[in-house]
């Protein structure tokens, strides 16, 4: 009990004193922490990111990936972090799903976070290897109905919003497709590359390359708009199956409890770098739309995320593997 109040009297006193010194923030580096291992999307946008919002604030941002548990060990970091504005958390659009997915997190994603500013959207698209003879979603639903359980599909790591788009896809058309799990799109993208997988789906940055040099067929993405780096490629909603839309997401996060006054700075910051024209043209180059809006407008969508994939995850049976 003793432990307990102190833990919780040191906590009050580091807040009082950030909500005292944010007039001054900051006064020294920041820390960006990245749940995903160095190159995969969430670290290069958290890099650019970085980068960018090391200028503006004329302190270094570092960015230290801790991966492991599917972003829980960065996400937890995060939580238990001094709510003083100086650890940052890029949170991408599996953290709307891990509290689902895992029956004991350390932390509530919708509690222990603040919310500081919306970064970027990015759809994924279903691809499938040129020996499975479909053009189409259209296609796809028609040539999986008639060979039920015989097609393949993967995508990223079983928790993924990748995966989980396979599984509402699955549950929207009633077809039977075998999920194949990875522990990363790194290591799936050579056997979906050789055949050895079927069907596969990922962010439009990791697939765009393969599908122009024709290793892939490009058959639809995910979004609610066609994607700017793929336009003649269709939306799955416009392929026959209204209704159906998910995105990857990437928002800025910080410990609950960090004044709204330093909140209200990086939100202002990050918003202004994602206005700039170089950040604009690097994300639209790779399959990603600058977002900006207010910390509630974060709170509100990683809410709706909450909500949606708990339902597919429920009624999917989906287990972390």
């Amino acid at each position: 009990m003793r432990q307990s109040f102190a833990n919780w009297l040191a906590l009050a006193v580091a807040t009082v004193a950030a909500a005292a010194g944010a007039q001054d923030y900051p006064q020294r580096p920041l820390r960006m922490i990245v749940g995903q291992p160095p190159g995969g999307t969430t670290d290069i946008m958290a890099r650019l990111v970085a980068s960018k919002l090391a200028e503006r604030l004329k302190q270094q941002v570092v960015v230290d990936n801790r991966a492991g548990a599917s972003g829980i060990i960065g996400a937890n970091l995060v939580a238990k972090s001094l709510p003083d504005g100086y650890t940052l958390f890029m949170a991408a659009g599996s953290f709307g799903a891990i509290g689902s997915l895992y029956a004991k997190l350390p932390f509530d994603v919708s509690r222990d976070f603040a919310p500081i500013a919306f970064v970027a959207t990015s759809p994924y698209m279903f691809v499938a290897h040129p020996s499975v003879p479909v053009k189409s979603i259209g296609e796809l639903i028609a040539y999986a109905k008639a060979r039920p359980g015989q097609l393949n599909y993967a995508a990223s790591t079983p928790g993924s919003v990748q995966r989980l788009s396979g599984e509402l896809f699955r549950r929207m058309t009633g077809i039977e497709m075998l999920y194949v799990p990875y522990k990363g799109t790194g290591l799936l993208m050579p056997d979906l590359l050789g055949g050895r997988l079927q069907i596969g789906i990922d962010n439009v940055m990791v697939m765009v390359p393969h599908v122009k040099s024709g290793a892939l067929r490009g058959l639809a993405v995910t979004s609610a708009r066609r994607s700017p780096v793929a336009p003649d490629l269709p939306t799955i909603a416009e392929s026959g199956l209204p209704g159906f839309q998910t995105t990857g997401w990437f928002g800025v996060f910080a410990a609950a409890g960090t004044p709204a006054a330093i909140v209200k700075k990086l939100n202002a910051d990050i918003a202004a770098l994602m206005q700039q024209a170089d950040v604009r043209d690097r994300l639209l180059a790779q399959g990603a739309e600058p977002a900006s809006g207010p910390p509630d407008d974060l709170r509100a969508y990683l809410a709706r995320e909450v909500a949606v994939w708990g339902k597919v995850i429920r009624e999917a049976g989906v287990q972390a593997e």
